[in-house]
Parts: C-alpha cells; structure tokens; sequence
C-alpha cells in the first residue's frame, strides 16, 4: 500500500471490555426459560421459578442437566420447542 492509502484507512477501535447480548426470555406457568444459542453443547433451556433455577434441561437428549423437571415444566418444554421458541 502507498502512502495514500494508508491515509483513508479508519483507525480500529479497541473492544469494550464487556460484551453483552440480548437473551429472550419466555414466561409461561409461572416459569421462566431462558436458552442461549450461543451457549455451550448441547442445546438445552435453563428454567427458574422466584429466580432460582429449577431444572437445566437437555433439549437434544430429553433429560435433565441439572435439578429435576416436574411434569408440568416437560409440558411446557414440549409446548415452546412445538411453538419454535426453544
């Protein structure tokens, strides 16, 4: 590159030192689910209830991750991945 060119190069911003993401949530049943795609394999949902967290749940696999899922939360679960949402 000429002198010239290297003039109209922008100069680079560094990165800010926290990245942030927007992460859907969806309520239902007075349950909270929240999957990242972004997140580590295998896909899964985490879903809490008065901010703790109940079960994470193996969306590839059907099986818990971590904590129990109740009937109800493995309806739910089926209804969002039906809907797309999960």
């Amino acid at each position: 590159m000429g002198k010239r060119e290297l003039e109209t190069i922008e100069p680079c911003h560094p990165l800010p030192s926290e990245v942030t993401s927007v992460v859907p949530k969806t309520r239902r049943g007075g349950y909270v689910f929240i999957a990242r795609r972004s997140d580590h394999p295998a896909p899964h949902v985490h879903v809490y209830r008065n901010g703790r967290l109940v079960v994470k749940w193996d969306l590839e696999n059907r099986k818990p991750m971590k904590g129990k899922a109740s009937a109800r939360i493995l309806e739910l679960i089926e209804q969002l991945v039906v809907e797309g949402r999960l």
